[in-house]
């Protein structure tokens, strides 16, 4: 074997190959923890820490089971992209109203929920695509879409890096997608006040190994991001009543 053979060996890197069971499998994980997390903000004013630190796995799982469904061959000649942002954008609307009256945001509507958050990386990742088929146009609308549309959604630029990075080595793993990756990940560590964030990838390497038979519900996610948001909001009324008073 020549040297220049044996460095490509030592420098691949394995594509990541995850059950749709198990994909699915994550999401609902991933459900489950950002709604222990809402739980303790919402309602426990973010007096137990450890529900805090396990949300903070939520978003990276939401958000990588978003960009490995993103990277399946043929996503954008089967119209994917234009059916995930139509679904995003209609339910992080409809997710506005209850997640603006939960309170604890800035100028009392910013940053946009994390619906939105997923459109922003889809929007992005749409516009590589096509970046990459050739157009100089959709490259330079990534470049923008990144820099304007993730300053106003929940956890900012390192998510939609995160995303965008967790696409491109679904895609085609490579060393530079993997550390922008990683960085991205523990960059949120500016926004969590931790590292719970990197959590999210062994529990993703993990998922690779195992599988899982989990079916797949298209619209659970969507439906009840905004749903469970409404239910903490009437939830309060009556501890409202009661006199506990939400920050």
């Amino acid at each position: 074997m020549s040297n220049t053979a044996v460095e490509s060996v030592s420098l691949s890197l394995p594509r990541l190959v995850i059950a749709n069971g198990t994909i699915e499998a994550l999401k609902w994980l991933a459900l489950l923890l950002m709604t222990a997390d809402h739980i303790n903000k919402y309602l426990f004013n973010e007096t137990l820490p450890f529900l805090f630190e396990a949300g903070r796995i939520a978003m990276p799982l939401f958000v990588f089971v978003l960009a490995y469904n993103l990277a399946r061959p043929s996503v954008s000649e089967s119209g994917a992209y234009k059916r995930t942002m139509t679904r995003l954008a209609i339910f992080g609307l409809v997710a506005t109203p209850p997640f603006i009256a939960l309170g604890s945001l800035m100028m009392g509507w910013f940053p946009l929920n994390i619906l939105f958050t997923l459109l922003v990386i889809t929007a992005v990742v749409a516009l590589l695509e096509r970046a990459q088929a050739g157009s100089y146009v959709a490259g330079c609308g990534a470049v923008l879409v990144f820099l304007w549309g993730s300053g106003l959604v929940e956890f900012w630029w390192p998510a939609v890096a995160f995303g965008v990075a967790s696409w491109w080595y679904c895609k085609t793993p490579n060393w530079t997608a993997l550390l922008a990756a990683l960085a991205s990940c523990a960059a949120l560590f500016w926004i969590n006040g931790n590292l719970w964030a990197l959590v999210a990838l062994p529990l993703v390497v993990a998922a690779s190994q195992v599988n899982l038979r989990v079916p797949r519900m298209r619209w659970a996610f969507y439906a009840y991001y905004p749903a469970h948001l409404v239910a903490l909001l009437l939830i309060r009324i009556p501890m409202s009543n009661a006199g506990y008073l939400f920050f």
